[in-house]
């Protein structure tokens, strides 16, 4: 997947010039929002790393804590979700999701499903390191039924051919998605069509329900195409009224730097509009410049 972001490492980097340019957009009577902006979204994540270090040996301040207390909303949302290591937010994510009122299955689903094996422990290492609890063992006290078990599948990172039966139709199905790699899964769905006359998203939509389905589609959409998931989330996350601006800058900041320019292309395929024209309708002011930066583009 090289080289597929919008985000790239600057080249004529210097760490303390740039903190002094956040410094400068800070210091005084208001903010130059702008100019955040435009730095940070310019800059790839180990980049804004190595700011934050500058800034505090500069400045003996947390970048972090000085942009939350100058920014607010949905900006300050996004600005601090860039300036977190890709698997501490991850683990930060999977945390809330978990720890929070209620479980947010929708967080656990997109991320174990859409990670590979080896994201997935890192992830379950760090979040050990951090919280002193294990991962699984939250998930599972958090979760129930075969959309559990699924889950637990994805976070063992289970992907060897596995024939162990289970008696029912969705044991089978959690088998078969979760024990194999996404190629051969590609062709088991092309096998299965042929079997059944049916697509396997037509078949777990009808014999599956509710958070196990959702597991499930997503498992499938991952093997069919990682980008094309995404690019149906990021739809899901502003159609109609209302944006879900928590989706939309995880999936915006994570994927920036990995496969940003494969979703905008599953997106222009998949709807009657690019990504950049949906952002700009459901989005506003420095938000907005800042997303459509991390978007990078019209496909028009």
């Amino acid at each position: 997947m090289a080289g597929r972001g919008t985000v790239k490492p600057h080249s004529g980097f210097n760490a303390n010039n740039d903190a002094e340019v956040l410094y400068k957009a800070m210091k005084g009577f208001g903010t130059d929002e702008d100019a955040i902006l435009q730095l940070l979204t310019a800059r790839s994540n180990a980049q804004r790393q190595e700011i934050k270090a500058a800034y505090k040996t500069l400045h003996g301040k947390d970048l972090v804590d000085d942009l939350m207390s100058e920014l607010g909303g949905k900006f300050e949302s996004l600005i601090v979700t860039l300036m977190t290591p890709p698997i501490m937010y991850e683990v930060t994510c999977l945390r809330d999701a978990i720890k929070g009122a209620g479980t947010d299955e929708k967080v656990l689903v997109e991320i174990l499903a859409s990670r590979s094996p080896n994201e997935v422990n890192q992830i379950k290492s760090l979040y050990k390191r951090e919280h002193n609890d294990d991962l699984e063992e939250d998930v599972t006290g958090d979760t129930g039924g075969h959309f559990k078990r699924m889950l637990v599948v994805l976070l063992q990172a289970l992907f060897v051919a596995g024939e162990q039966k289970y008696g029912t139709d969705e044991g089978q199905f959690i088998t078969i998605l979760g024990n194999r790699s996404n190629a051969h899964l590609r062709r088991v769905f092309e096998e299965y069509r042929r079997l059944s006359g049916y697509e396997i998203e037509e078949s777990l939509q009808r014999e599956t329900s509710g958070t196990l389905q959702e597991v499930l589609l997503a498992v499938v959409k991952c093997a069919r195409s990682v980008p094309g998931y995404f690019a149906d989330s990021l739809y899901g996350a502003m159609k109609g009224a209302g944006t879900d601006d928590q989706t939309l800058i995880r999936i915006m900041v994570t994927r920036s730097e990995v496969d940003m320019l494969d979703i905008r292309a599953e997106f222009r395929k998949r709807f009657a509009t690019s990504l950049h024209k949906m952002i700009q309708g459901d989005t506003s002011g420095d938000y907005r410049k800042a997303m459509l930066l991390l978007c990078g583009g019209d496909d028009a």
